[in-house]
C-alpha cells in the first residue's frame, strides 16, 4: 500500500489579489508535494481561501461590491494563480462551503463537551489586519507590527477556550513539530511567559459561521479557518506537513494543536514556517501596499522561471526578491548553464550520435545528500547541489571535446552527458515541471525517480529546442 502524505498551505484572505508572498508559499508546498509523489507516495495536498474574514467583509463594503461577488472574484484570482504556477494541489478549500462549517461545528462541539469552552469578557486590542487579538507589549509604538496599523481597543462579551490547561503537553509537542530551529525556539520563548485562554467568538459580527448554540456570535475567523485541515483532509488526516509564513506561526504551533489535543484528534507531524519575501528590505503586504503581482510576473516569464527565481530565495529565512532577481537567476542559472548543456549536447547527439557506456559522470551526483536536503526542506541548497551537477556536465563537455573526429569514445561521452541529463530533469521535476517535462518528452523517459539511475536506451536524439531563451 502506498504510504500517505498529506500537505497544506495556509488559506489566504481573499480582500485582495494575491501577491508574491502566497506565490512563494504554494509554490514550496507544491515541490514538495511533487517530490513526494515522485517517491511513490498516495499524496494528498490542499490549499484553499479564507472567506470567512471581517477584512473581507470591510473591503468588500470599501469597494461597493456585495460580500459572495466579491468572494467569488477574488478567490478565482487565487486559483487563477495555482493554474499559471502549475500548483497542482487536489483539493482547493473554500471556507464558506457548508461541508466546512459543519466539521467546524463538530470540533467545538467535542471542546464543549470536554467543558473547555466558558463565557467571560475579553478586552483589549484587536488588529483587523491579523485578524486577531494582540497584546500591549507587541504593539510597536502603538502599532501592529505585522500591518504597521493602530489596532482597535475592544471590549465584549464572549466565549473563551481553555488553552491554559495544554501548556505543558504544548511544550513538549512543540519540540518535535516546528521547523526550522530559530522558529521552535521563537514559541517556546513564549510559552516561558503565561498562556492565557484564547477568546474564540466575536459578538453581533456580520460574517462567518455562527456559534454553536448562541446566534449573538460567530466563531472567530482563526479558529474557524485552522479547521479547515481537518474539513478538507477527508481520509488524510494527520497533515504529515503544514507549510505557513512566520506570522501566523503561534496560531498553528500553539492554538491548533491545543483546539485538537481539547477535541481529541490526532496531531499534525510537522509545521514548516518559511520566511518574508521582501522588496527592497521591507516585508511584501496587500496591507503595505508594497506587492509584486505574481500573475502577471508569471504571464510574463512563465512558471519555471518565477518558482525557480522563488525557490533559490530561501525556505526559511527573508529574503529580498524583484523581477532583476528573477531575470539574473534565470539568465545565469536556467539559461546559461541547464539550457546551455541540453542545447550543446542535443547538438552533437544530432550529429554524432550516443553509445551505452558506464556512465562514470553520473556517480558525481551527489544523490544521497539531495534527497537528505529535500527531506529537510532546504529546498534552494538542494538546488544549489543540482546546480553544481550541471556545472560539472558542463566542465565534463569542454574537458572532454567530443566534437572532436580523432575522440573515438565521443560517442559514450555523449550517452554520459544525455544519462546525466536525465537524471537531473527527474530531480529538477517539483521545482521546474515545464522544463522537466520538455526534456522528458523529448529523451523519451518517464519521470520516475527509479529512472535517475537506470540507464537510458540508445536513441537517435534530435538537437532540443531552446528551453530558456535569454532576458534581455
Amino acid at each position: 500500500m502506498e504510504k500517505k502524505f498529506y500537505i497544506t498551505t495556509a488559506i489566504d484572505y481573499v480582500n485582495a489579489k494575491p501577491h508574491i508572498g502566497h506565490a512563494f508559499e504554494k509554490v514550496i508546498a507544491d515541490t514538495i508535494a511533487r517530490w513526494n509523489r515522485l517517491q511513490g507516495k498516495d499524496v494528498f495536498f490542499m490549499t484553499g481561501v479564507d472567506e470567512n474574514a471581517q477584512k473581507n467583509v470591510q473591503a468588500a463594503q470599501a469597494a461597493g461590491i456585495p460580500i459572495k461577488e466579491f468572494l467569488d472574484k477574488n478567490t478565482e484570482l487565487f486559483v487563477k494563480l495555482c493554474e499559471l504556477l502549475r500548483i497542482d494541489y487536489d483539493k482547493f478549500i473554500r471556507t464558506t462551503a457548508k461541508e466546512h462549517s459543519l466539521v467546524v461545528n463538530k470540533v467545538l462541539k467535542k471542546i464543549l463537551d470536554k467543558k473547555d469552552i466558558y463565557k467571560g469578557f475579553y478586552e483589549g486590542f484587536y488588529c483587523t489586519g491579523c485578524e486577531a487579538y494582540i497584546t500591549e507589549k507587541d504593539l510597536v509604538n502603538g502599532k501592529c507590527p505585522e500591518h504597521d496599523k493602530k489596532p482597535e481597543h475592544m471590549k465584549q462579551e464572549a466565549y473563551f477556550f481553555k488553552l491554559s490547561k495544554y501548556k505543558k503537553d504544548l511544550i513538549k509537542f512543540i519540540k518535535k513539530y516546528i521547523i526550522p530551529e530559530s522558529k521552535k525556539k521563537e514559541i517556546l520563548f513564549r510559552l516561558h511567559d503565561e498562556l492565557k485562554d484564547v477568546c474564540i467568538t466575536r459578538k453581533n459580527a456580520m460574517w462567518g459561521i455562527d456559534f454553536l448554540g448562541d446566534k449573538n456570535f460567530k466563531v472567530w475567523v482563526w479558529i474557524d479557518a485552522l479547521i479547515n485541515y481537518l474539513s478538507g483532509a477527508e481520509t488524510h488526516w494527520p497533515a504529515d506537513v503544514h507549510v505557513i509564513g512566520k506570522g501566523i506561526n503561534w496560531f498553528h504551533s500553539v492554538i491548533w494543536p491545543g483546539i485538537l489535543m481539547s477535541a481529541g484528534y490526532e496531531l499534525p507531524k510537522k509545521l514548516l514556517v518559511h520566511g518574508y519575501v521582501n522588496l527592497r528590505g521591507e516585508k511584501m503586504s496587500k496591507s503595505l501596499g508594497n506587492t509584486l503581482d505574481p500573475i502577471e510576473l508569471t504571464k510574463k516569464f512563465g512558471a519555471d522561471a518565477v518558482r525557480y527565481s522563488l525557490l533559490k530565495g530561501n525556505t526559511f529565512e527573508d529574503f529580498d526578491y524583484s523581477e532583476d532577481i528573477l531575470i539574473k537567476r534565470y539568465n545565469n542559472e536556467l539559461a546559461n548553464k541547464l539550457g546551455n548543456l541540453i542545447s550543446r549536447v542535443t547538438s552533437l547527439t544530432e550529429k554524432i550520435g550516443i553509445k551505452k557506456s558506464e556512465n562514470n559522470l553520473l556517480k558525481k551526483l551527489p544523490l544521497k545528500e539531495i534527497y537528505q536536503l529535500i527531506k529537510n526542506y532546504e529546498l534552494e541548497k538542494a538546488l544549489t547541489k543540482i546546480f553544481s551537477f550541471i556545472d560539472k556536465c558542463n566542465e565534463y563537455i569542454q574537458e572532454k571535446k567530443p566534437w572532436e573526429a580523432k575522440n573515438k569514445e565521443n560517442r559514450e561521452i555523449l550517452y554520459e552527458l544525455i544519462d546525466s541529463i536525465k537524471a537531473i530533469a527527474i530531480l529538477l521535476w517539483p521545482f521546474i515541471p515545464d522544463a522537466s517535462e520538455k526534456i522528458a518528452k523529448h529523451l523519451d523517459f518517464e519521470i520516475k525517480s527509479e529512472n535517475i539511475e537506470k540507464p537510458l536506451e540508445e536513441k537517435v536524439i534530435k538537437k532540443s529546442e531552446i528551453l530558456f531563451k535569454k532576458i534581455n
